[in-house]
């Protein structure tokens, strides 16, 4: 069947027989018959006639103009959300450029969409706050004022007034970006309410879980709505469901949720005063919860101690079931059926032995370190960078303890260090290359701190790690030209060397130990590969 323009087939076009045959009925529906072929000629004749931009941001022209597909007021608002942010970026981009003509158009465009967004969030939610219909009103202001100010832009040539017309188009700008993110966060807030309140209320397992479901894909964009649905009480009812039996199935959803609001101050905070750090060691200690509900817990307790979060580091009640956690998550590590589940339950011990240094002292005594070394040799439990970084941060952590060093060499633990320090990525992913570093900075730092006991020194020197460490300091593509990763080396190198100097060759000790350290950092920093 041969194709012809516009889509149709020779098949569509009547054959004279035909033709006589439509001749005879009734001209209405001749018409209609007709009217496929005359209006796809007409598309075509408006298609052929339109000019095809050169602006390189053509095709984002036609895809931020389609509008939201039908749904909940909640997308509706990301969606539009998504457009006007856009939208306003970019008009910043083309003010700065002087392109008047697109930041005109621009801003009509933009005009369009946000009454748009106003009148179908009007529409789908059927009511508005008296707040929101004045900041309505102030956007749409604003947007007219912008509309207004750049056509006047298109008829100026003088330089200098279009240069005070840009100071002020930027100010008007800036303003409309105001009332926009506020007259959205009121609507988001609005919206988060509901959402608190129909799980705060309902005892209905599917409508629990549907809403807990809605507040999850929130949480996922971003840190600010982290913070709407903090303020809003979504920490309080997540725990109020985590500590219904009638809601057990809900559990891991609900941490999961948890877990992700608690990335922003808010969440902790929350967190802390309905005594959620209870909740998840009572979750954590009870055999009877399934092992997805306590890897879920265990990602929440890692989320509240991570060391990266500034204030996770003033969470006075955690350290009263501390004891109870750790121990809970030395067991989880045996227990896991999972790389996944080993991965969270060791992330957050990892980030304990961060939080207070008396952590370290109760992995010692949980025989910790044994249960870490056994599970690297099972592929099922630890198979990525990623885990091997959590397993390399807790060693590194508590070889600061005198008695690390004699468990490590009974665990044969020198052996995995060395193995840590050839840490090579897989996919070659900016995340795995990233995560095979610290694995070799860590090991590095680890194997520095072990070594002040000789027996481990003069381990580390029969298996060849000294070889190993000049290697990393000599050969920039060796530790993927990490600086942190060549002074963790030079470190670890000049602590071996103090107990074993025989391991060296003479040109290694002058340029890599007896100098200062940042003589012989620099100087391994510049190497070039054809010099190794």
């Amino acid at each position: 069947m041969m194709a012809l323009p516009g889509g149709r087939h020779l098949d569509s076009i009547p054959l004279p027989g035909q033709r006589l045959h439509l001749m005879q009925v009734d001209s209405v529906q001749r018409w209609m018959e007709d009217l496929k072929l005359m209006t796809e000629c007409e598309c075509m004749c408006v298609l052929q006639a339109k000019p095809i931009s050169l602006e390189e941001d053509a095709q984002g022209d036609l895809i931020l103009a389609g509008g939201p597909g039908p749904g909940d007021p909640l997308q509706l608002l990301l969606k539009r959300g998504w457009v006007i942010s856009t939208e306003l970026r970019r008009i910043g981009q083309k003010l700065a450029q002087d392109r008047w003509a697109r930041v005109h158009s621009m801003s009509v465009r933009l005009t369009c969409h946000a009454r748009s967004m106003v009148s179908e969030y009007t529409a789908v939610s059927r009511s508005s706050s008296q707040e929101m219909g004045q900041v309505e009103k102030l956007l749409m202001e604003k947007c007219s004022e912008l509309s207004a100010v750049t056509e006047r832009c298109l008829q100026v040539e003088n330089e200098h007034v279009l240069k005070s017309m840009k100071a002020c188009v930027s100010e008007t700008l800036s303003t409309l970006g105001q009332h926009f993110g506020q007259l959205l966060e009121l609507a988001l807030t609005r919206e988060v309410q509901a959402l608190v309140r129909k799980i705060d209320a309902s005892d209905n397992i599917y409508t629990t879980e549907s809403t807990t479901g809605n507040l999850f894909s929130l949480t996922q964009e971003g840190a600010p709505l982290c913070r709407i649905i903090a303020k809003e009480g979504g920490v309080v009812a997540l725990f109020k469901v985590c500590r219904q039996d009638s809601f057990r199935c809900l559990y891991p959803q609900a941490l999961r949720t948890l877990a992700s609001i608690c990335c922003v101050e808010e969440g902790v905070h929350q967190l802390e005063k309905v005594d959620g750090v209870l909740c998840l060691a009572d979750i954590l200690t009870d055999n009877s919860h399934s092992e997805a509900t306590r890897a879920e817990a265990a990602a929440v307790v890692a989320q509240v101690t991570s060391p990266h979060l500034p204030f996770t580091q003033h969470l006075s009640s955690f350290l009263e079931s501390m004891e109870e956690i750790v121990t809970a998550l030395v067991k989880l590590c045996q227990e896991a059926s999972s790389g996944e589940v080993f991965l969270l339950a060791s992330a957050a011990l990892a980030n304990i032995t961060f939080f207070d240094t008396m952590a370290c002292e109760m992995l010692l005594q949980l025989n910790a370190i044994r249960v870490l070394l056994e599970a690297c040799s099972d592929k099922q439990r630890v198979d990525t960078p990623y885990t091997r970084d959590q397993i390399v941060t807790i060693l590194a952590n508590m070889s600061v303890l005198e008695q690390c060093a004699s468990d490590i060499i009974q665990e044969n633990g020198v052996q995995l260090i060395m193995g840590m320090l050839s840490e090579k990525p897989r996919s070659g992913t900016p995340a795995e290359v990233a995560a095979c570093e610290r694995v070799q900075q860590k090991a590095a730092v680890t194997l520095a701190r072990l070594s002040r006991d000789p027996d481990v020194a003069r381990e580390a020197v029969r298996l060849s790690c000294m070889s190993r460490l000049i290697e990393l300091c000599r050969s920039p593509s060796e530790r993927n030209s990490s600086d942190a990763v060549l002074v963790a080396c030079l470190a670890a190198l000049r602590r071996l060397a103090g107990v074993c100097p025989e391991g060296l060759q003479d040109s290694d000790f002058q340029q890599l130990v007896q100098p200062r350290l940042v003589d012989s950092f620099l100087l391994c920093s510049n190497m070039e590969e054809s010099f190794v």
